[in-house]
């Protein structure tokens, strides 16, 4: 870790996830909080099957950007057997049982960034030594804010953006399983591709947040590793503007 740039934080200290002020009173909040970001299970929206505490970098009208480090302890979707999703062969991936699994973020961080009302989040991933590896475009469900954190839909079509600005669409062979397995609509998959047609405009154009030079910014080294806390899968008892 060296010392932050972008969205400088020192010395803020951590409370616990939709601990602080922002959380009590609907303002945003503070750099340096932990909140949780996670995503409802697809087959059964009830439910979530993701959860990753993250630390808010900026939380602003017109952008969240939130760190998730290395050795967070998260929640994710593993078969009923504990296989890992990506290794059931894809026919039945999305249609064996499956359940929740605690885990833990292994390798280098994550930032992630997200614009309200955008069906997407746009995350970036480096390689030791902070060398840029690349943006991640996860096309999603616009996210709902509650007190502890954000929740989301994940729609399984992805688009990975490259420091050279090339691009390409990842993920579509499970995007197609998912349709039809059933676990979207022909008018769902439609508006997820517009979607996704959308935010490859915006690469192309080179907007933000692409253009903002976040591949350079870097965690406060002050910043504890947040915990998962033990009701890491309320329901919100109500949602934030």
């Amino acid at each position: 870790m060296v010392e932050s740039t972008e969205g400088e934080t020192s010395g803020v200290p951590a409370p616990a996830a939709g601990a602080g002020r922002s959380a009590a009173d609907g303002a945003r909040w503070a750099p340096g909080e932990h909140v949780l970001w996670r995503y409802r299970d697809n087959a059964d929206p009830r439910r979530f099957h993701i959860c990753r505490p993250v630390t808010v970098v900026q939380d602003t009208e017109e952008l969240l950007a939130v760190w998730m480090a290395p050795g967070t302890p998260c929640v994710k979707p593993v078969l009923a057997d504990g296989t890992p999703p990506h290794r059931e062969p894809l026919a039945t991936r999305y249609t064996k049982p499956r359940r929740a699994a605690h885990d833990q973020w292994f390798g280098t961080g994550v930032l992630k960034l997200a614009r309200p009302g955008d069906p997407w989040s746009v995350w970036l991933f480096w390689e030791s030594g902070w060398h840029f590896k690349n943006w991640y475009v996860n096309l999603e469900e616009p996210r709902r804010r509650w007190p502890g954190g954000i929740d989301s839909l994940d729609h399984y079509l992805d688009i990975c953006v490259y420091p050279d600005r090339r691009w390409e669409w990842r993920d579509e062979d499970e995007f197609a399983q998912a349709r039809r397995d059933g676990l979207m609509t022909d008018a769902q998959a439609a508006g997820v591709r517009s979607a996704g047609r959308a935010a490859v405009a915006q690469i192309e154009a080179w907007g933000r947040p692409f253009a903002d030079r976040w591949e350079d910014w870097r965690p406060d080294p002050a910043w504890e590793v947040p915990m998962l806390p033990e009701n890491w899968d309320q329901l919100p008892d109500r949602l934030l503007p």
